[in-house]
């Protein structure tokens, strides 16, 4: 039992231990522990649906492990991992690379968690080392794919303004061919497993470089562009600028009340874009920001206020609302806060 429980630490703390890293250099601190939980645990069941398939898959001897370990795990382990980072995206949680890279990383780790398990139950090899290469190239490969991916995909919306397919495909079609060289083992299991331990720390040291950048470059701009904007429509001087003449020829095609809660809905919109910006300098200070109960007020009143205007109407709006992927992430975020 001992045996056991040892092979199985060594093949799970260096990628338990690499997530944990990652969080804890995010200095923003935009992913709750919570969330990160819930990823592992989509992680989890991407690997019981993939070990449900493999055992289909290799029963009755109709395709070899080693064939299916190349070109057919990949692809479907890849495919699993990303279903919940999808979601994610499409669903605008993720606002930059470095979430991207937590969440796939912390999928990743689920998916390598169980897999582990698994592995000890089905390997009778007492090797420790097998259990080091697991954990340090195996395992952290797993995490390591999925964050890949989320951070192509990320870098890519902001040109695009969406997760679509050609943002997801090329991240996809990376992971799928640094799993595949992987299994196909062209270096000792070892040297593989070096390399990735030293490889993806410098990847994501990088990433992790860039994304705050941009982080401080958009909150910069955009507070900027928001406060400016706030100023123009409690002084009332909104009408005097190109968003206020885009209002006015609306009234040809909406009644005055329903351009008058178009009004009202940009002022919620820039305010509580100003909020979140405003708790994302806080958290790089280092405060701890309580969640303020106006602001549950205020996205009470813009879920009402999208209603009374219709989609026709919030359609006719994105030109001056601007919701790009990142835009709609800080309400998100703001939303759970």
């Amino acid at each position: 039992m001992v045996d056991i429980l040892t092979r199985y630490i060594v093949s799970v703390v260096p990628v338990v231990t690499f997530l944990v890293t990652l969080i804890f250099l995010d200095s923003y601190k935009l992913i709750k522990f919570r969330s990160v939980c819930t990823a592992a645990a989509f992680g989890f069941c991407a690997a019981l649906v993939s070990f449900l398939i493999s055992i289909a898959a290799l029963n009755g001897n109709a395709i070899a492990v080693d064939t299916y370990a190349r070109y057919v795990a990949p692809p479907l382990e890849e495919l699993l991992k990303l279903c919940y980072l999808i979601f994610l995206l499409r669903t605008k949680r993720i606002g930059f690379m470095v979430d991207a890279a937590i969440y796939g990383f912390a999928i990743g780790t689920g998916f390598a968690i169980i897999e582990n398990i698994y592995f000890l139950t089905t390997l009778a090899s007492s090797n420790v080392l097998l259990w080091i290469i697991r954990g340090f190239g195996t395992a952290v490969m797993h995490g390591g794919t999925v964050a890949l991916v989320g951070v192509i995909a990320v870098s890519l919306s902001e040109r695009y303004e969406a997760a679509s397919f050609r943002t997801l495909f090329p991240g996809f079609l990376m992971a799928m061919l640094i799993h595949s060289t992987y299994n196909h083992f062209f270096v000792s299991p070892i040297l593989a497993a070096l390399i990735i331990v030293i490889l993806l720390p410098l990847i994501m040291l990088a990433v992790f470089r860039r994304s705050e950048q941009g982080l401080q470059k958009w909150l910069g701009i955009g507070f900027d562009s928001d406060a400016q904007i706030l100023e123009m429509i409690t002084t009332g001087n909104i009408t005097e600028t190109r968003i206020g003449h885009y209002l006015l020829a609306l009234k040809r095609r909406f009644s005055g009340e329903v351009v008058a809660d178009m009004l009202c809905l940009l002022r919620l919109h820039v305010e509580l874009a100003l909020k979140a910006k405003g708790i994302l300098l806080m958290r790089e200070a280092g405060f701890d920001v309580k969640p303020d109960v106006e602001v549950r007020e205020k996205f009470d009143e813009l879920r009402y206020l999208e209603k009374s205007i219709g989609r026709t109407g919030l359609l006719a709006m994105e030109p001056i609302l601007h919701w790009s992927s990142r835009d709609l992430w800080q309400l998100y975020m703001l939303g759970k806060h």
